[in-house]
């Protein structure tokens, strides 16, 4: 099974596959690099709506528009954020969830990239602070995922998983930096922040899905060089989710069994990487580091993945 980056599934294990808190105004893009084209979607290019505050802090969730990184948008949009809702081949959904945060009465742009092609994610940053103002957090939801073990992996899936997994969150973490201004070595009100949804599994590891599995744990490492590299101007944090939504050939019976498998009885839900991803969004303080939000799922050791366990 799959599921693009840009549609936000949910992983294998339980991870979400497919959240710097700032009270001034980002308006000035700082310096942005000239670029590809611009890749806004015309139709949903974003107006002050008349009931948006004139004070916002901006988010750019990828793989905004499904599953997860809807609720993330939809989420952030509820506390008072602007959303930029990066899809891939969502555009539909990603319209809905712009008009939606808009009836919130905040401010709301679709952006489209494949996040295979660093070109096009380059411009996602750019984008943003010309239709929303400068990003104080990047949300690196969406990710892909495909089911295959040590018997069967081979370069070319790899590799795939590799650039929309690791290299769109490090090229967006990149441009981020540059955009955020020189001042913010000084002021912590104008520092920025990149989220990497992550996964439980690697907490608690088996080999399914192995190429994907790889490429959650080279942005775990990769989380804890940025926040090194990119300090003070930027915050890099990762989330970790367990089992949250069903997907792939789950039934609804064998999904409900699955996310039972925990300390607590039940895995992450929706609601509760939103409130750790407007945490850590927040979290001035905090740089470096993942939090797992499993309901405790990767403490309980097993064999193989938790949804070939259950049945489908």
């Amino acid at each position: 099974m799959s599921a693009i980056g840009a549609t936000s599934g949910i992983g294998p294990s339980g991870g979400v596959s497919n959240a710097a808190g700032h009270d001034l105004p980002r308006t000035a893009p700082g310096k942005l690099k000239s670029d590809p084209a611009s890749n806004v979607n015309p139709s949903s290019e974003s107006h002050a709506h008349s009931g948006a505050s004139a004070v916002a802090r901006v988010i750019l969730v990828t793989g905004g528009a499904r599953r997860i990184g809807r609720a993330f948008s939809l989420g952030f949009a509820e506390r008072g954020w602007d959303v930029a809702v990066h899809y891939g081949d969502s555009r539909a959904e990603a319209d809905e969830v712009v008009e939606q945060i808009r009836a919130m009465g905040r401010r709301a742009v679709a952006l489209h990239a494949d996040l295979a092609n660093e070109a096009q994610v380059a411009r996602l940053v750019p984008d943003c602070a010309a239709a929303l103002g400068l990003p104080a957090c990047v949300l690196n939801n969406a990710s892909r995922f495909e089911e295959d073990t040590a018997r069967d992996v081979g370069y070319a899936r790899l590799q795939h998983l590799m650039a929309i997994n690791v290299g769109a969150p490090l090229v967006l973490a990149r441009m981020l930096w540059e955009a955020t201004p020189e001042a913010a070595l000084h002021d912590e009100s104008l520092r920025t922040c990149v989220i990497n949804v992550l996964d439980q599994k690697l907490y608690n590891m088996n080999p399914d899905y192995l190429s994907y599995t790889l490429t959650k744990a080279a942005l775990q490492n990769a989380t804890v060089a940025l926040a090194q590299a990119l300090a003070p101007k930027m915050r890099v944090v990762g989330l970790a989710p367990g089992l949250t939504l069903q997907s792939g050939d789950q039934t609804p019976e064998s999904f409900t069994a699955a996310h039972k498998v925990t300390p607590l009885g039940r895995a992450s839900r929706p609601a509760d990487l939103v409130e750790a991803a407007l945490y850590l969004a927040q979290a001035a303080g905090v740089t470096g580091t993942t939090l797992v939000v499993d309901g405790g799922q990767h403490l309980v050791p097993l064999p193989r993945d938790v949804m070939f366990l259950t049945g489908a």
